[in-house]
This record gives C-alpha cells, sequence and structure tokens, in this order.
C-alpha cells in the first residue's frame, strides 16, 4: 500500500504504517476522505517492481550493457523500464521552438505530449526525487533498470571495464553482480562484457521469478 500526493509523489512507508494505524480495516473509507481533504491519494494494491541500479565509473559501458539487457529481458515477454539518474540540475529533452518546448517555456510546471502509441511528460519539481518516487509514477512494468542511483540502496550491477579503472565503487553489501573484464573476486556473481544472457538468467531468478 502507498499513498501518493496528487502529483503521484509517495509518502515514506513509515507515512503510510502510521496514517494505516490510525484507522481500522473497516475505517478505509474515512481514511481515504481524510487524505483526500489533505491532496493525498490511498493507493491499496499498488508495489513497486523490483529495481536494479547499473552503476559505475564514467565511460565503463554501462548504458552499452543496458542496450544489450534490455532487449534480453523483453524477449523472455518481462516489461522493462528505464532511469537515466542525472546528476546536475537543467537538463533538456524537448527540442527548442517545438510546441511543448513552448509551454514549459511559457511556465507549464508539467507539459504532457500525448500520441496514438506514446507519451511524454515533463514536470517541474521543488526538490530533488527519491528513486523510489519516481518509481512510484511508472505504471505497466516488471521491472526497473536504473543507470546510476549508486547511493539509492537498491540492489547494484557494477561495470568494471579495464580500460578505465580496475578497482570498484561499489561496496560488496550492495552488489548482486559484477560484469567486467577483470578477473575480480567480490563473493558475487562476475559476468563478462558480453554476458547478458547470464547476468539476465540472475536478474530473473532473483527480481523475476
Amino acid at each position: 500500500m502507498t499513498i501518493v500526493t496528487q502529483n503521484e509523489i509517495p509518502l515514506t512507508p513509515d507515512d503510510v504504517a502510521r496514517a494505516v494505524r490510525a484507522f481500522g480495516p473497516h475505517e478505509l473509507a474515512d481514511l481515504r476522505r481524510c487524505l483526500r481533504d489533505q491532496g493525498l491519494i490511498l493507493d491499496e494494491a499498488r508495489p513497486l517492481p523490483p529495481i536494479v541500479s547499473v552503476v559505475g565509473r564514467s565511460k565503463t559501458g554501462k548504458t552499452t550493457l543496458l542496450e544489450k539487457l534490455i532487449p534480453e529481458l523483453k524477449r523472455r515477454g518481462y516489461r522493462v523500464a528505464t532511469i537515466k539518474h542525472h546528476s546536475h540540475p537543467g537538463f533538456e529533452i524537448d527540442r527548442p521552438g517545438k510546441d511543448t518546448w513552448r509551454h514549459a517555456q511559457a511556465g507549464s510546471d508539467h507539459v504532457v505530449i500525448a500520441a496514438p502509441d506514446k507519451v511524454a511528460s515533463i514536470r517541474r519539481v521543488a526538490r530533488e526525487l527519491t528513486l523510489d518516487e519516481v518509481v512510484a509514477t511508472v505504471r505497466g512494468v516488471d521491472i526497473v533498470l536504473t543507470e546510476g542511483y549508486k547511493r539509492a540502496g537498491k540492489p547494484q550491477v557494477e561495470v568494471v571495464r579495464a580500460a578505465r579503472s580496475r578497482t570498484p565503487i561499489c561496496e560488496p553489501e550492495g552488489l548482486v553482480a559484477v560484469v567486467s573484464d577483470v578477473g575480480l573476486s567480490l563473493g558475487v556473481p562476475l559476468f563478462g562484457l558480453e554476458d547478458v544472457v547470464g547476468l539476465a538468467d540472475l536478474l530473473e531468478g532473483r527480481f523475476l521469478g
């Protein structure tokens, strides 16, 4: 169960637990009304999908790995979402001069473009959202793969490439696997840079089984 704001930003699990403890199971309608009065929505059946972060130093091949891993998971029938962490404020994915860009330049806080086959959304936020808050806005997927988010506390797959550095940046306890051309021994499965089938097997067994 999650509680999200009208902008679909969830409260923390502790917030949810406190709210639910304040109401008996037969009083959920009262809880919904109370939350609605405060601009909140109760979502009782939408747990977050599993989240796995692909991390590593710059230029080690994180995007390249995801480009290979995504189609392998799709081939197995899974629906995949990806989130790229951009650590600096002020990115732009729209094109200057386009209608949606002009909407944003005019001050729109949430610009959406909708077509028969896809929808894109760009929303201004007052603070950086946590990874869980971002994932809470994602619908209809079986797994979320992120590029980055090393400090988000999610299971991590680190890419280590000898040409960049032979030293991992993650603590072993946060890792579920390493993808590398270096013979590392970190107590977690080690896959070659091209072994996306082996990595997909691991993710499937651990998070999608």
